[in-house]
């Protein structure tokens, strides 16, 4: 049975390649019948936390429908499943694993290491620290604790030959053991480091498949001698490509990059990021793009995730958003729609959403896509002019003064009947119909562009309204 997990750390808002890992370790375990995907957060960096974190969490991934099977939320089998209920299951691996030497007690203090930081700086050495610690006898550093000694758990990496893994991405790694860093596995406080925490978690937890960015590659041979130590079996490994910025830049929100939540509040929709996310580093074989949540479990394949770094392109995201958009419902357009509405006056909001939906790519553009409604802007009388459908001042002012009483005289007020008597004056008067319907726009709108035209603003803005831009418009030629 195949058991995947996400692991965030809550540390503020959820960025886009973490919600990739989440998905894509989603995907694998849904790809089992049986399999589970389990939520883990990862809390044991206390200084980073950020208050509400763990909800926006939840909340992100209840949204986009990454349903988990066990989490701190829901229980399960094998938790706690937050660490920072677990110091003391790791405490006691930390203990067994210096027991087994692969990791040691070390009581050198920061200024030590930081001293020895320097000297190798100054000599122009890449800095690895050797601790002295490893060859103190195991009964001599017992003793010390015993008498109060501050103390962490460092790992020990016999030096000699190398560690080979394969990633299912990646193919196979080989690493010199000599490179390594023996890293702080248990800390003074009694906090795992993220190098030991995850390691005994996976484990204890029965984590079959280990999904996270390719940054944990370099790292991956350290956590495999932690697992060779203890004689576990180890996970099979994926390791993500960045998602990317541009050719040289990853996404980063420190960078003014978009979250997860800055693209909901932006007015694109979860099941289009998520559809579009998937998109970045895998591909589906085909030239399809657009799949629901349920289809991407059907087709999704670890050997189609890429090496090479993907690149967000907000433009493509966009575009499938607008995709989204026009596959609702209007019902479902218009209840997310309303929201940015604020009229003072009775309309009807169902027909503007009509007008609109087929025309938004971005909820968020709503606003100002509509704000004429509200007021009529102040515009040019050029705006008026239009080469292609070769209007004029003189003849737009002629047309409005057509049209007036054509409006004013339509009893029963539909978006049919408003047509039908418009289209009567193009023949009427020997003109092109754009010649008719341009001014008109630009009378009730005020604007070169807009979603829906004439007729239909003229029906929405109701007659009174109407026949007081069409005055206005008549007014300024």
């Amino acid at each position: 049975m195949i058991r995947t997990r996400f692991a965030p750390s809550p540390t503020g808002y959820m960025h886009i390649g973490n919600l990739r890992t989440a998905l894509y370790a989603y995907l694998v375990a849904r790809g089992d019948k049986d399999g589970k995907f389990i939520l883990r957060i990862e809390d044991t960096d206390q200084e980073r936390q950020v208050e509400g974190a763990v909800d926006i969490i939840y909340n992100t991934l209840k949204s986009v429908g990454l349903k988990h099977d066990e989490g701190p939320d829901i229980g399960g089998n094998y938790g706690p499943y937050v660490q920072s209920e677990r110091l003391g299951i790791y405490k006691e691996y930390a203990d067994k694993l210096v027991e087994l030497g692969g990791a040691h007690y070390c009581f050198c203090t920061e200024e030590d290491i930081e001293e020895k930081r320097k000297l190798a700086e100054e000599q122009g050495l890449s800095f690895k620290y050797d601790d002295p610690c490893k060859h103190m006898k195991l009964e001599d550093a017992k003793e010390r604790i015993a008498n109060g000694e501050k103390y962490v758990i460092r790992q020990t990496i016999n030096p000699r030959g190398k560690t080979v893994f394969r990633d299912e991405v990646y193919g196979k790694i080989e690493v010199e053991n000599a490179i390594l860093d023996e890293n702080i596995l248990l800390k003074s406080d009694g906090f795992p480091t993220y190098n030991f925490a995850n390691v005994v978690d996976d484990h204890l937890m029965e984590i079959t498949h280990v999904i996270r960015g390719n940054e944990y590659i370099s790292s991956t041979p350290k956590y495999n001698l932690i697992y060779d130590a203890f004689g576990w079996e180890k996970p099979k490994y994926l390791h993500l490509p960045p998602v990317m910025k541009d050719e040289q830049h990853k996404l980063s929100k420190r960078n003014g990059d978009a979250s997860f939540q800055d693209l909901v509040e932006k007015g694109y929709l979860e099941e289009a990021i998520i559809n579009y996310i998937a998109l970045l580093g895998w591909s589906p074989g085909s030239e399809q793009e657009i799949f629901s949540l349920d289809e991407l479990v059907k087709v999704f394949s670890t050997e189609r995730i890429n090496k090479a770094p993907a690149i967000f392109d907000i433009e493509k995201l966009k575009w499938m958003n607008g995709v989204y958009i026009r596959n609702l419902s209007l019902e479902e357009f218009h209840n997310k729609a309303k929201k940015y509405y604020n009229f003072s006056r009775e309309l009807d909001e169902m027909e503007i959403s009509k007008v609109l939906q087929q025309r938004t790519e971005l909820l968020a553009d709503i606003p100002e896509m509509i704000d004429f409604v509200e007021t009529l802007p102040e515009y040019s009388p050029e705006l008026y002019v239009h080469k292609k459908m070769k209007t004029t001042l003189e003849m737009s002012k002629d047309v409005l003064q057509k049209i007036r009483p054509v409006i004013e005289e339509i009893n029963e007020w539909t978006e049919q009947n408003i047509h039908d008597e418009l289209m009567k004056l193009p023949e009427k008067f020997g003109l092109k119909t754009g010649q008719v319907l341009w001014p008109l726009r630009t009378a009730v709108t005020g604007k070169a562009f807009t979603p829906g035209g004439a007729v239909e603003w003229t029906y929405i803005l109701g007659k009174e309204e109407t026949l007081k831009r069409i005055d206005k418009g008549i007014q300024i030629l």
